[in-house]
Formats: C-alpha cells, structure tokens, sequence
C-alpha cells in the first residue's frame, strides 16, 4: 500500500471507488481545501485503486468546542477505508502515522481527530496510537441522498489529540 498526497487527477478514480455523497462535494472540496494551503488530502492506494483517505487540517477543527479548548492543533478529519472488508488491516494506522509525520515535517506538536461518540472501533483504534480525550463537541455536517434532497446530520463526538513532541517518529 502507498499513502499519496491526493492530486487533481485523482478525483475522477475517487469518485468511481468512493462517490461523493455530501453537499460539499466531498472529494473536491478537500482537494480545493488542499490546493489553498488549508490541508493535506491523503489517499492510500492499493494494487491502482484508492482504498480510503483522511484530510489533515492545517487550521484545526471547525467546531467551536474545539477551536476554544485546542486552538492552533491541526486536525485528520474525514478518515475513512473502503471498502469496509479493508478495516482492520493497518490502512488506518498508515493513514494516521503519515499524517502524524507531516505535521511532525512542519515543526507541529500535537495533532488532533475527532470520533463519533457511538464510534467504538475507531475510539480503541485512536487509544492505541496515543489519542486522548480533550473536550466533546457536535459535528454537524450535512449529505445529499439518492434523490437529492439535503439532509443535516449533528453527531456527538469527542475530540483527541496526541503530542507528537513526546511521541517517538512512526
């Protein structure tokens, strides 16, 4: 498996092996996100085909929560692997340890993510790799479905966050 910074090109796979379903357009919004300097869209592939991606956000959280009780620490936002039967073979670790190392690249000393309060999997995947609990906050985000109708979501999470000064390089 190879973890890549996402490129413009890449967009046509991503969405064939993962369509965008939010209202931001999900893969493009990240990219364009990424091209402005405010983060890093990190897609790992594997044998050609995109099995997942995580954004690193440079400018932190959105969550007011969060911006007050973290301020200045980038977040990974949007892990996902896919397809499902692909969890639980490292390509979370990777996506975490690479953007774990770009932060480290950057001279940041903490990093931070976001998990789903009923998210128990990544909650204990997160643990290992030395996330902790800082604060709890509602992500709201939103998705169009099938037929087009938006719909907002508000989801309880807890937002973690690790420090990389006192952790060793992965």
């Amino acid at each position: 498996m190879d973890i890549a910074v996402c490129r413009a090109e890449d967009l046509a796979v991503l969405e064939r092996f993962m369509p965008s379903s939010s209202v931001d357009g999900h893969h493009a919004a990240r990219l364009a996100r990424q091209q402005a300097g405010k983060s890093t869209y990190l897609i790992p592939w594997l044998d050609g085909r995109p099995v997942g991606h995580a954004e690193v956000r440079w400018t932190g959280c959105e969550a007011p929560e969060v911006r007050l009780a973290q301020p200045g620490c980038p977040e990974i936002n949007g892990l996902l692997v896919w397809p499902e039967s692909l969890r639980s073979r490292g390509v979370g670790t990777a996506l975490v340890r690479a953007a774990e190392r770009l932060a480290r690249e950057r001279g940041v000393s903490a990093m931070g993510l976001g998990v789903g309060d009923d998210n128990r999997r990544a909650a204990a995947l997160y643990a290992r790799l030395g996330y902790r609990p800082t604060v709890t906050y509602v992500d709201r985000w939103a998705y169009r479905d099938a037929d087009g109708v938006r719909h907002e979501c508000a989801d309880a999470c807890t937002f973690l966050v690790k420090e990389l000064s006192r952790a060793a390089p992965t």
